[in-house]
């Protein structure tokens, strides 16, 4: 049996973003979306959401590369010292999360706040996962499946990613990105005995990760045909490049536009099908786990 979720990141980044995700899920394969609390587009995405309620609505927490959404004073070792505004370097973060300078305390709090303003909309949170996927760092994980617990919030992302050989060898453009994630493999273990501890679920694993930027059509399609047995994870960001989002801080631009033309391609639909991949929400995923 193979399954996949479709997920789409930064829901309520732009007015563009939130439009892209909705019409890669209703012209295309995308199944779940991650909201970003503390976001300018955040009202309209809660009522694009509620008026697609079969689209599974997780939270997209934010821990870098932006602010605190509660009391920053209760959050200082998230915070650049001196600012209210969290580190915009994922490696300064990880730095500080190695040498134990997050306070897993800390975390819960903000993911805590950010789960509830979602929850105050009126939508329920089907599952987690983070910005630049800190949670893979075992004290950011701790504070963030204690929030999970706290909110209700029975799933969350496995942030780790197996690459074939073959698809180093057939995009060679992965291979720098490749090496980023590889380093941070010897997490894995650690965060499948914690979820596993908190009784929370989460997929196999992830694809998309690595092309996080360049998600062509044939590069999904490959990892779709390489798709192991079980339950998976395809990591997306479309969007529209629009002014708006020509004024967000974020690396994915044309990029997103591109991933919006292929998540709503018939071929992939077809290389689903040719393939026995039943595509599944993050909700399906809590309702029907894999045995």
């Amino acid at each position: 049996m193979r399954r996949l979720i479709v997920n789409a990141d930064d829901f309520g980044l732009t007015s563009g973003v939130n439009r892209a995700i909705i019409d890669a899920h209703t012209g295309g394969i995308v199944t779940s979306a991650t909201l970003m609390a503390h976001s300018v587009a955040f009202p309209e995405a809660v009522t694009w959401a509620r008026a697609h309620p079969e689209i599974s609505v997780g939270c997209h927490v934010v821990l870098v590369d932006g602010s605190p959404l509660g009391d920053s004073s209760r959050v200082a070792s998230l915070l650049r010292h001196g600012t209210s505004r969290f580190h915009d370097s994922l490696s300064t973060f990880a730095a500080l999360a190695l040498r134990g300078r997050i306070d897993p305390a800390q975390v819960e709090t903000e993911v805590t706040a950010q789960v509830r303003k979602i929850q105050s909309a009126g939508l329920t949170v089907s599952h987690l996962d983070t910005h630049k996927h800190t949670h893979m760092f075992p004290s950011v994980l701790s504070g963030i499946l204690r929030a999970a617990k706290t909110c209700g919030i029975p799933a969350l992302r496995n942030p780790f990613e197996t690459v074939r050989l073959d698809q180093l060898l057939a995009y060679p453009d992965s291979w720098k990105r490749w090496l980023e994630v590889k380093t941070l493999h010897s997490f894995a273990r650690k965060f499948h005995e914690s979820v596993s501890e908190a009784g929370l679920y989460a997929p196999d694993g992830t694809v998309g990760i690595v092309a996080t930027g360049s998600l062509r059509q044939s590069f999904l399609q490959f990892l779709l045909r390489h798709l192991p047995e079980g339950t998976w994870e395809l990591v997306c960001h479309p969007g529209y490049n629009d002014a708006e989002l020509q004024a967000v801080r974020t690396r994915l631009r044309e990029s997103r536009e591109e991933e919006l033309r292929v998540l709503t391609s018939p071929e992939i639909r077809q290389t689903l099908a040719a393939n026995g991949i039943e595509l599944i929400s993050y909700r399906q995923l809590v309702i029907a786990p894999a045995s």
